[in-house]
């Protein structure tokens, strides 16, 4: 199962700490995949959930167990020339989603398969009961990934 933290977080909420390039990397080197929002603007790379916010190069995005979430379409059109080495998708308030990985991105309270990606459990109200389903899915993706896995 892949454990993913979301915009780097794997502790709970920190809205000062997430989608930093500091932070992807801690969670990288605990051997969590981590997803991030990234921006194109201009020929410049940037991480950011709202904006663009912190600048980044194409080498940073190509670190293995990176979930790429494309925030424009530039960023996801210039994505595109790399599909066969990155993982990225886009979405808005889609129920689900296909990454360019083929994996199926859910949100809390969808159905699940075992090529999904369960997004942010901890928004659905039986947080436990709900996590003995994860046995049959491809990852969860959340802010709190340590405390996932401790049960």
């Amino acid at each position: 199962m892949k454990y993913i933290a979301h915009r780097g977080l794997f502790n709970g909420p920190n809205v000062e700490m997430e989608n930093r390039p500091d932070q992807i990397r801690l969670a990288l080197s605990k051997g969590y995949d981590s997803e991030i929002d990234v921006w194109k603007v201009k020929d410049e790379w940037f991480l950011g959930h709202d904006k663009p916010d912190y600048q980044v190069d194409l080498k940073f995005l190509q670190q293995r167990g990176l979930w790429i979430h494309c925030k424009n379409l530039d960023a996801l059109y210039a994505l595109t020339y790399h599909v066969d080495s990155l993982n990225y998708f886009w979405h808005e308030n889609d129920k689900f989603t296909l990454t360019s990985q083929q994996y199926i991105w859910t949100y809390p309270g969808n159905h699940l398969t075992n090529n999904s990606i369960a997004v942010q459990p901890e928004a659905k109200d039986d947080w436990w009961s709900w996590t003995l389903d994860c046995r049959y899915i491809a990852g969860v993706c959340t802010k709190y990934v340590e405390k996932f896995i401790a049960g």
